[in-house]
């Protein structure tokens, strides 16, 4: 069932009113394929701009906290944690996975999906200049817990 939308078919923001606050969690994955010297200029710490990863994390962070101003059915929550890892995935990708976490009485997937994808966003930014030909790809949700819906874990890609 699609609760995004009204009787008559419109979309509406899903009252959450008389839903039980419970511990959520999610977690998001991106990976961003490039040219291996990109990948090891990142890594040994020689990019320009400076710390590639440490910049794309704090975008991710940001990017959560503000998912409910980009998404415009998505209800403003109180995240109580948000992190942000990036790390090499063989010599040509980064792996970014974004875990969000709150008490509260909807889903925190969509906060770990923006949180992925604006980390990949930022990496790209930040290494267009040596590497236009970067790929943003595999944005997917790995894992949700708590609410009304139960558990979810992704099949392996």
């Amino acid at each position: 069932m699609l609760t995004h939308l009204d009787s008559q078919g419109r979309a509406n923001m899903v009252d959450v009113t008389e839903k039980a606050v419970t511990s959520r969690e999610a977690v998001a994955e991106a990976r961003v394929r490039m040219l291996p010297q990109t990948l090891q200029m990142i890594v040994d710490g020689g990019h320009p701009k400076g710390d590639v990863f440490a910049v794309a994390r704090i975008a991710g962070i940001q990017a959560a906290k503000k998912t409910s101003d980009l998404i415009p059915l998505c209800h403003p929550l109180m995240l109580t944690s948000v992190k942000v890892e990036l790390s090499a995935d063989g010599a040509d990708a980064v792996r970014i996975v974004a875990r969000c976490k709150l008490a509260g009485q909807t889903g925190v997937e969509m906060e770990a999906l923006t949180a992925a994808s604006v980390a990949a966003l930022t990496l790209y930014d930040m290494c267009k200049a040596v590497d236009k030909g970067m790929i943003i790809e595999s944005v997917r949700l790995l894992e949700k817990t708590g609410g009304k819906s139960g558990d979810y874990q992704a099949v392996p890609a």
